[in-house]
């Protein structure tokens, strides 16, 4: 059994002290095969897109020539090597990390990493330069590309970025402003790009960069025009997150006997699954990071985590509200209650994104699919239907549209409130207390002529309020039988004997309340319905609600 190799994102380092390791290496060749020589490759965070930048970097740099056997002799290009490995200079930038707290500290970071990497270079690969660090980093690049040329004249470089829009992503969210300026015309980093394109026309061979968002791509087009944007090809779909098949040969490699795999494997499925980066590709992945982090916790303690996210991962996720951010007004309340109700939203993806542009419903909605908020669901009529790829996707969303509900509202869910719903719904199985903010929800709302209530619109505010309980998994519209429950809530460990709830909804205008009798039978006749089908039955302690609302007053039955 090799070691699990969550948090490792160094290749060498990997193999050689017997980490398990995914093999991509066949991506390597097709890489090469292309007739494109200067790639650009983006994936949400956490997919593994620094271990693979670290994968060509071993195998393309001509100092680890004498360690291919060793580090590759069990992956597919050591057993198909290409013709150009070892055969390189790899100068490699990472701009993560960055303080982009102004316009000064921005670009101090960006120079920082530029020269550290540089340091690197030049002591490897024994060059005679001097770094002049009070030059501006457009020209230190330039000096050093002129330096290579002269001293290895017959020899080439393979540029690597990794993170290139991580600073920009930042800004972006925090100051379009000063992002803007950065890489306008005459920005600082647009025209460290344009230095980097002429350097393909000497020594540059071979870049490769990796990212999240097309985010600065528009804005380095006049200076870096070079770039084939491979991110959404079928063929690279699989490139980076694990296919489930990678995933159950790690576990078998982790010693996870059948039974538990079977067990566990749907619990990563529904919250780790379900990312689709091209319209035609059949696979859909996983992401590679969460499922490290989950087995790392149920192999060193046995059982399932408790927290079923990484909050290194979390953090990242959290910022979603500063994208969201860019698209004021009603698109953007439109976009989040799709997205968590379920619905796809049909559109064609932006390629490339101008800061100056504004971000209307496609921009916004295809920033979320590159940042892995939103994935494709499938392909309609030549476009993509954009939908949430996970359960901790939509807890990231839930939770987004209950910082907005409460502005609207002007209240808030105190965490000692979640602890009595947690404790009555879970031991007891009843639901008074998420019912009662539920009310105080519609209330407040009401209050301030809000109009818009509908059903989808109560439900989406009692689903989110049940997602914050988290033991439980909160299906909305569950397939069962080709009946669709409104909501029902699985407790995560049904060991413990926690109690699972179903809920049918409905909804009348208050012209309708006389109603109220015939909608709460209509309700009661549909669970009934969905009670006595197989995947209901095998639930233990199902309790059973009909709740009707008439405006913004509740009703509530319970049924059985």
């Amino acid at each position: 059994m090799k070691k699990s190799p969550y948090g490792i994102s160094n290749y060498q380092e990997l193999i050689e002290d017997n980490y398990y390791y995914v093999d991509k290496t066949q991506y390597i060749e097709q890489l090469e095969n292309l007739v494109e020589k200067r790639i650009i490759f983006l994936r949400p965070r956490k997919f593994g897109k620094t271990l693979f930048t670290s994968t060509l970097e071993n195998y393309y740099d001509i100092k680890k020539a004498n360690k291919f056997e060793q580090l590759y002799k069990d992956t597919y290009i050591g057993k198909h090597p290409t013709k150009l490995k070892n055969s390189y200079h790899i100068l490699r930038f990472n701009f993560s990390g960055i303080d982009t707290i102004n316009t000064e500290t921005t670009m101090k970071g960006f120079k920082s990493k530029v020269i550290a990497s540089i340091k690197v270079f030049v002591e490897k690969y024994e060059l005679d330069f001097y770094i002049n660090e009070e030059e501006e980093v457009e020209n230190i690049l330039d000096n050093l590309i002129k330096a290579f040329g002269m001293q290895r004249a017959e020899e080439k470089i393979y540029v690597i970025i990794d993170e290139y829009d991580h600073f920009a992503n930042e800004l972006l969210g925090f100051n379009t402003n000063q992002f803007k300026s950065l890489v306008s015309k005459n920005g600082k980093v647009r025209k460290w790009y344009e230095i980097l394109k002429e350097g393909t026309e000497s020594v540059i061979d071979r870049i490769f960069i990796t990212g999240v968002a097309p985010i600065t791509l528009d804005s380095l087009t006049s200076g870096f025009n070079i770039g084939s944007d491979i991110t959404r090809d079928e063929e690279f779909n699989e490139m980076l997150g694990f296919t489930e098949e990678e995933l159950i040969q790690l576990m078998e490699n982790q010693n996870i006997s059948k039974e538990k795999r079977e067990e566990i494997l749907p619990i990563m499925k529904e919250n780790y699954d379900g990312y689709k980066f091209s319209l035609y590709a059949k696979e859909r992945m996983y992401n590679s990071n969460m499922c490290l982090y989950f087995l790392k916790d149920y192999i060193r303690l046995g059982r399932l985590p408790e927290r079923l996210v990484d909050m290194n991962i979390a953090s990242d996720y959290s910022k979603i509200g500063k994208m969201l951010d860019l698209c004021k007004g009603e698109n953007r309340t439109e976009i989040i209650e799709k997205t968590v109700s379920g619905e796809g939203i049909l559109t064609e993806i932006v390629e490339k994104f101008n800061p100056a542009m504004e971000f209307a419903e496609r921009e916004l909605v295809s920033m979320l699919y590159y940042l892995g908020y939103l994935t494709i669901a499938e392909e309609k009529l030549g476009k993509a239907e954009l939908k949430i790829p996970n359960k901790v996707m939509e807890e990231i969303y839930s939770e987004y549209f209950m910082k907005i509900l409460n502005e609207e509202a002007q209240m808030e869910i105190k965490e000692d409130e979640y602890n009595e719903m947690l404790k009555e719904t879970a031991l007891e199985g009843r639901i008074d207390k998420i019912v009662e903010m539920l009310q105080k929800y519609l209330k407040n709302l009401s209050n301030r002529d809000y109009q818009r209530f509908d059903e989808k619109y109560v439900k989406l505010i009692f689903y989110c309020i049940a997602m914050n309980l988290k033991i439980y998994t909160v299906k909305s519209e569950l397939e069962v039988e080709r009946e669709y429950p409104d909501i029902v809530l699985i407790p995560r460990d049904r060991s413990k004997g926690y109690q699972a709830i179903m809920i049918e909804f409905k909804y009348l205008k208050k012209s309708e309340e006389n109603k109220v009798g015939e909608k709460q039978k209509e309700a009661r006749d549909q669970i009934e319905r969905y009670s006595h089908t197989e995947e209901m039955k095998n639930i233990d302690k199902m309790n059973k609600y009909t709740i009707v609302v008439v405006n913004d007053k509740v009703h509530v039955e319970k049924v059985g």
